[in-house]
Parts: structure tokens; C-alpha cells; sequence
């Protein structure tokens, strides 16, 4: 069955039949020894993080720029000398990222994320969105097989962390230090959480999207156990969508989490897709609700179950998060 799933023909004609399957199959996958166990930490971006650029450059603002030390890599391959791979040297030795930026296209994305794992690079961020199934379950097998690197994305617009760093492509300008990490699916639908709680004068500790495909590298739940952890992280907001079965684990970590902790600090989420009829792709590669799949509905039904307040869009979220920390100040 995995042959005829890995062949590209066959995947054309039957990628929305067999895309739940080969979700359920990295996630079987990712959940043996090895893999990104024990790099979570990774996810920690601040004004000392080093970043290099894989492919095409996306220019970070004078204000970030100014704290990280950065280095521009033309070629998808980290280093190439006579003929062959030597990725420690140069960018390896001399910069010593904790971060590559991986802007390359979809069809070579692999190749570069693999390249980034061999340098055991901390963090990967890749930004390209329809990185073919077929490569996306060989990066997942590399990255099972070591406990170094960890990959957010691909489809992802980055990863960062308010006036410190930003690996990515976010409209940075609105972003503000500050007191709440979000997690979201959505790239866009990030980007209103983060207007939302700036407008309330909230702020942002952490903001994560881990990408929209079907097999992400860091999943809602890994950035929620980094949330949980973190002091300067006192709330926390979740968007979800359809596809996949993200939220209903992140459902069972919130319920876990809340259960085993005196003062929970507040979670505050939202699952798009609520109109989404089953059989279409809406928007990311990955949001395509499946007959296998629970729906929007069913999916923020858990969220509330387990302790998260719903909201209905984005746009209030500063404004309930604000009051609910409130709440917990005053408690």
C-alpha cells in the first residue's frame, strides 16, 4: 500500500482519498524513538539567534537585522566544494546558525531541508507551500532518524519572536514584545491574532505558525508544550482549521495540562473552516476535510471540552484574552 501511495501517478489521481492515511502515517512515524523528541527547545528565537538563508534572500528589517548575525546562501546546498557536499564549512563554521530560512521552491525544498538536517542545523523554517507528498515523507524519515534539527513547515510564514527575531515572512511592523504566544495553522489567520493583541496592549511573547500542509514539522501541540513552559508566556491563543487531526491532540494536551496544573494559564482558540464542504481543498494544501476527518465544528467542540475559550474570529481575541488574564491576575 505505501508503494502505491509514494508513486507520483498515483498520487495525482488519489491524493484527497489517501491524504488522511499518509497524515496518520508521519504521525505514527514522527511518534517512534528519535525524530525532533528533545529539540523543542529549538523553538526558542531571541536577539541572539543566528540565522542563515537558503535560497532566494527575503531581506529581514534594519531592526532585526541589526541583532542577528546573518549569512546569504544562493545554492538550495548549504556548501559545495569540488564537486561535493561539505556543508560545515563556511556558513557552518564561520556563522554557526541556530536557524536556516529556507526559501526555496517547492520542488527542491526537500533537498535543502535535508541538507539543513545533515549540518544538524537547530531550526529550519520553510516557507514554500505545495512541497510534494512524496518528499515531504522522505524529510520526515531523515528527520526520524536524528534528534538535532527540528523543521517548522513547510507553508509556513516563520517563526518569531516580537523586537527580537524574526525568521520568516510576517508583517513584522505590528508585531509587539508582550505576554501572549499563538499558535496557528493559519498564516494570515496569525497575523489578525497578532493585530488583535496588540490593539489590547497584550502584546506577543512567541508567535509560531507551523504551515498549512498536511505534514508539518512542529505540530499545534509542540508549540503548545513550549508555551506551557515558558514564564514570559502568560496566555495562549490557538487557531486551527480542517484537515488533519491537530487540534484534537492539542484537545488532549490542553485537557492533560489543565488537569495537572494549579493556575492554568488561559487558552483562547479558534478553528476556521466552519462552512467547508468535505472533498475541497480550501486554501492551504493541507486544509481538505476528508470523509476521515472531524470538521471545524467537531474540532473546536474539543477544544471547549478541554478548558479552551471558542471565539468566533480572530478580531476579538485581544479583548477576551485580556479580560481572562484579568480574571487569573485577580484570582
Amino acid at each position: 500500500m505505501l508503494r502505491q501511495l509514494l508513486s507520483v501517478p498515483m498520487l495525482a489521481r488519489r491524493l484527497p482519498r489517501n491524504l488522511s492515511r499518509l497524515r496518520s502515517f508521519v504521525t505514527a512515524a514522527s511518534s517512534c524513538h528519535g525524530g525532533t523528541e528533545g529539540t523543542a527547545h529549538h523553538l526558542h528565537v531571541d536577539a541572539k539567534t543566528r540565522i542563515i538563508y537558503q535560497g532566494e534572500k527575503h531581506t529581514p528589517p534594519a531592526a532585526y537585522a541589526s541583532r542577528n548575525r546573518l549569512a546569504h546562501l544562493r545554492s538550495p546546498r548549504l556548501h559545495r566544494t569540488g564537486g561535493k557536499r561539505d556543508v560545515r564549512l563556511d556558513a557552518m563554521d564561520n556563522v554557526a546558525p541556530h536557524v536556516s530560512a529556507v526559501f526555496v521552491p517547492a520542488p527542491f525544498a526537500a533537498a535543502a531541508i535535508v541538507e539543513a538536517v545533515e549540518a544538524e542545523v537547530p531550526l529550519i523554517v520553510a516557507v514554500a507551500e505545495h512541497v510534494p507528498v512524496h518528499d515531504l515523507l522522505r524529510v520526515h524519515e531523515v528527520l526520524r532518524t536524528q534528534s538535532r534539527s527540528r523543521l517548522v513547515g513547510p507553508n509556513s510564514p516563520g517563526i518569531i519572536a516580537p523586537e527580537q527575531c524574526r525568521v520568516g515572512i510576517m508583517p513584522f511592523a505590528q508585531y509587539r514584545r508582550g505576554r501572549v504566544g499563538i499558535v496557528s495553522k493559519s498564516g494570515t489567520l496569525s497575523y489578525e491574532a497578532v493585530g488583535a493583541t496588540t490593539a489590547a496592549g497584550l502584546g506577543q511573547s512567541l508567535v509560531l505558525a507551523v504551515g498549512g500542509d498536511a505534514m508539518p514539522g512542529t505540530s499545534i501541540s509542540d508549540a503548545l508544550a513550549v508555551f506551557f513552559a515558558q514564564p514570559e508566556t502568560e496566555g495562549i491563543i490557538v487557531i486551527g482549521e480542517i484537515g488533519g487531526e491537530q487540534e484534537l491532540r492539542a484537545a488532549e494536551l490542553i485537557r492533560r495540562y489543565r488537569a495537572s496544573t494549579s493556575h492554568p494559564k488561559p487558552i483562547v482558540a479558534m478553528v476556521a473552516g466552519q462552512t467547508a464542504p468535505r472533498g475541497r481543498t480550501m486554501g492551504h494544501a493541507g486544509a481538505f476535510l476528508s470523509p476521515r476527518d472531524a470538521t471545524a465544528k467537531e474540532k473546536a467542540a474539543a477544544l471547549e471540552r478541554a478548558g479552551a475559550v471558542i471565539v468566533p474570529h480572530p478580531g476579538v481575541m485581544g479583548v477576551v484574552m485580556k479580560e481572562l488574564l484579568a480574571t487569573t491576575c485577580a484570582g
